[in-house]
């Protein structure tokens, strides 16, 4: 587990001046993965998306590791090639480095047009790292709404209105459907969290075979919030249980985070100008909650965690 100390005299392998918004936490996420797998020799691949557009624009690169751009569909796949690549000239002994391999995405080009991809690279068991950093929306592109995106945000192509409050659906559980591939690691962190992200990426990348992360990771545009509070409304998140630290190491599940006191969720929402419209329909707030709870409980059983009443 890296202490604060110890990342800190790391070398960083993403360099500022880069063009993502300020408060972004798709550059926190960056730096904190980057730093985790410092002590390796890596490759990074990453789809079409905020952080791949606003870190790399020509002539200029953000990235002090070698950095292959791929489709918005297409990183795990990409990714997976590139090792496949590597481990072939491994067995005829024309490379003896190890090298790791990392592949991000986005929400959008994870839960939705990348999934086939992903999907694909986990079952052929490529010894990779994924990591999907989830905004809750193709925020890239302007903002559309994605299978991340929570029940009753307002988005471009799911407003909210004088007919509807917003996307009417609750939001994919992606973690979930990657560790039924019965991969050896998949967690779910938040850039909240700087040490349960970095223990993590630090546990995937010594894990022999594929590994997925899931990181929580707000958007200051889409979300529409003061720039200063991205790391405190990352935090609200696990508090309130609407998104929880985990990780199923070879299918067992362990809780990493329990908040000593559970907020409400409305103390989540009335930081974002995406629910500003929520806050009347207490309703909707409460069938929301429960649903968080429901799943929460899910998951302390999983975890064999005594289920809060």
């Amino acid at each position: 587990m890296p202490g604060i100390k110890e990342l800190a005299k790391r070398e960083e392998q993403m360099t500022g001046g880069h063009r993502l918004c300020s408060g972004c936490g798709a550059g926190i996420m960056a730096r904190q993965v980057l730093l985790a797998a410092s002590k390796h020799k890596v490759i990074c691949t990453s789809s079409t998306g905020c952080l791949e557009v606003a870190t790399t624009i020509f002539p200029y690169s953000s990235w002090k590791v070698p950095f292959f751009h791929s489709a918005f569909e297409n990183s795990a796949a990409t990714c997976s090639g590139i090792e496949a690549a590597y481990q072939a000239l491994k067995r005829k002994g024309k490379v003896d480095k190890d090298i790791k391999f990392i592949a991000f995405g986005g929400d959008g080009g994870t839960y939705d047009i990348g999934l086939q991809s992903l999907s694909g690279a986990m079952e052929r068991g490529h010894n990779m790292l994924y990591v999907c950093y989830d905004n809750g929306a193709y925020m890239n592109t302007g903002i559309q709404r994605s299978s991340a995106s929570p029940r009753g945000s307002h988005t471009t192509t799911g407003p909210s209105g004088k007919v509807s409050y917003g996307k009417k659906q609750y939001r994919k559980d992606l973690t979930e459907i990657m560790a039924s591939h019965h991969i050896p690691y998949a967690a779910q962190t938040s850039i909240g969290n700087w040490r349960d992200l970095t223990t993590k990426v630090e546990k995937a990348l010594d894990t022999e075979g594929p590994s997925f992360i899931n990181i929580f990771t707000p958007c200051r545009l889409g979300w529409a919030y003061d720039p200063a509070i991205t790391i405190e409304l990352a935090k609200l998140a696990s508090d309130t249980h609407y998104w929880p630290m985990y990780e199923v190491v070879n299918g067992e599940y362990k809780l990493s985070y329990k908040p000593k006191e559970k907020k409400p969720y409305k103390e989540f929402l009335q930081l974002q100008g995406r629910f500003k419209h929520m806050l009347k329909n207490e309703e909707l707030v409460n069938e929301i909650e429960e649903e968080i709870e429901r799943r929460w409980n899910r998951l302390l059983k999983l975890c064999g965690e005594e289920v809060q009443q």
